[in-house]
């Protein structure tokens, strides 16, 4: 049941908000900038069939630096597909798609995780480990490992539509997920754990999900089976939630559901203006809950439609997204893979004009694409789009003030040295915070002499640099000017320090 403040929480968001921002900036300072990169049926990554961890890791630098060099800060990367994984330090066994046969070792070894999360760091991107919760073999599975939990753990499956999937009425199984996800956030650096939109299965025609008996053993006291499917997910979600703020509190949990959680059209008066399939009523997810009682740090629902969708129009579902977030991160999943098809109103200018929508609230915290080769392969020309004018500006990831509120010290003792057509500007690392934190990366501004210093106008934001780099030349200032630079840290929540003491400098 959700507690009582809630309904007047959404009353009041209902009621005021959303509020459009009055002059939309052409480029916020803080927007995530995110991808998915799917390696399930090597949709994205290793290539079909490529095996080989020299070729995998060429592969993935590259898809890091086409996604840097479109302005993305983030991504979201699939690393258990079915109870199988793409890192070296958990009990469930290596992809089939990442060495050809389940349970297989990448040869030579090399661990993924660990590989993929280094390679995103050292470009200034946040690693998310974006994991399926729900599945256990796909249909018509060819490579399951003797010790896959769907063989040792029968029990615990349910068969639907030729699939194994997680019976989440049990307790046990509940447990185990969340043992999964506990697991990988001991024992690797990542920055946020992830889930997608598979909770119970999407219903297919003549199919029946056999729970039963569980339901008999588990149901007592609710009114029917889909209240109970319902708490299920409720109790995992909130046992994950509490296990990862346990283990790493920095660490962010995020949701990308189905984009409707139930529609208005069902009799049902909080849901959006839409006609479709619903979370709520079809996967027996309540994701607003979720958002509402804070559970996760973000949600990110599939908004996979176009304007003019008749059924499902894009604005409408997210300004009621807006409405219904409570005071956690609403970032918007974007449908870029429709850009590569003949789909109906999918002309190259849908993506921006969407991008451009969400810039009129500040509530929108950004976005996260699907999947990765819509935008490596410039479908549409988004890329094009991204790097010329929408990404063009830099950006930062927003901050979470309930996880992390502390911001670090500023770096200490800037100087700047001219020098024929350039400045350089050198400083030191700051001493740690009061929370323990140091700089885990910098932000050089410059501003012309008399110039408003307005930090967050991101056309002042020269550039983002590592914590190990405490030096930076500027190579673009003009003869006769005088310049104005300060710096600022951040941690690893993105909290920005105050900046330095500013410096003057003219150029001869």
């Amino acid at each position: 049941m959700i507690f009582g403040f809630l309904p007047l929480l959404h009353f009041f968001l209902s009621s005021f908000g959303p509020q459009p921002v009055a002059t939309p900036p052409p480029s916020p300072k803080r927007e995530l900038r995110a991808v998915w990169i799917a390696t399930v049926d090597n949709i994205d990554w290793p290539r079909r069939g490529d095996h080989n961890p020299a070729s995998q890791q060429r592969h993935f630098r590259e898809i890091l630096d086409q996604h840097r060099a479109s302005g993305l800060n983030a991504v979201f990367v699939q690393v258990r597909d079915a109870a199988d994984a793409y890192y070296a330090r958990g009990t469930e066994p290596w992809s089939q798609w990442l060495t050809g046969r389940q349970g297989r070792a990448p040869e030579p070894f090399y661990d993924p995780l660990d590989f993929m999360i280094d390679e995103s760091h050292a470009r200034g991107l946040e690693f998310h480990a974006w994991l399926n919760l729900n599945r256990a073999t796909f249909k018509n599975a060819t490579s399951i490992a003797p010790d896959h939990v769907s063989r040792q753990r029968p029990d615990w499956m349910l068969t639907y539509d030729g699939m194994k999937l997680f019976n989440m009425g049990l307790p046990a199984v509940r447990d185990y997920i969340t043992g999964v996800v506990v697991n990988l956030v001991r024992n690797y650096d990542v920055d946020g754990i992830h889930f997608d939109d598979y909770f119970y299965p999407y219903r297919v025609p003549g199919q029946t999900l056999r729970d039963g008996p569980t339901f008999r053993q588990y149901g007592q006291g609710f009114a029917s089976i889909d209240d109970w499917r319902r708490n299920n997910v409720d109790l995992l979600i909130k046992q994950i939630s509490d296990s990862i703020r346990a283990v790493k509190p920095h660490v962010k949990f995020g949701i990308s559901p189905f984009g409707i959680w139930k529609n208005r059209s069902d009799r049902d008066p909080d849901g959006s203006e839409t006609q479709g399939n619903s979370s709520y009523y079809q996967l027996y997810a309540d994701t607003r809950r979720w958002a509402l009682e804070g559970w996760i740090d973000y949600i990110a629902p599939q908004v996979y439609f176009n304007q003019g969708h008749r059924r499902v129009p894009y604005q409408p579902l997210v300004s009621w997204w807006l409405a219904n977030c409570g005071t956690r991160h609403l970032y918007i999943g974007q449908g870029a893979y429709r850009l590569g098809g003949d789909d109906e109103g999918w002309e190259p200018s849908e993506l921006p004009e969407q991008l451009r929508f969400n810039r009129r609230f500040n509530r929108v915290g950004g976005v996260i694409f699907f999947s990765s080769k819509s935008l490596t392969n410039n479908y549409g020309g988004f890329q094009d789009s991204l790097r010329a004018d929408l990404y063009r500006l830099p950006a930062l990831v927003p901050t979470m003030p309930w996880k992390d509120s502390i911001p670090p010290r500023a770096p200490r003792r800037l100087s700047a040295i001219p020098g024929g057509q350039a400045v350089e500007l050198l400083w030191q690392a700051p001493e740690p915070a009061p929370d323990g934190e140091t700089a885990r990366y910098y932000a050089v501004y410059r501003f012309e002499a008399g110039q408003p210093e307005e930090l967050e106008n991101v056309t002042h934001l020269l550039k983002i640099l590592r914590p190990d780099e405490t030096t930076f030349t500027d190579e673009r200032v003009r003869p006769g000017q005088r310049y104005v630079y300060v710096v600022t840290a951040f941690d690893r929540l993105h909290n920005e320090s105050v900046p330095t003491a500013r410096v003057e400098v003219g150029v001869e």
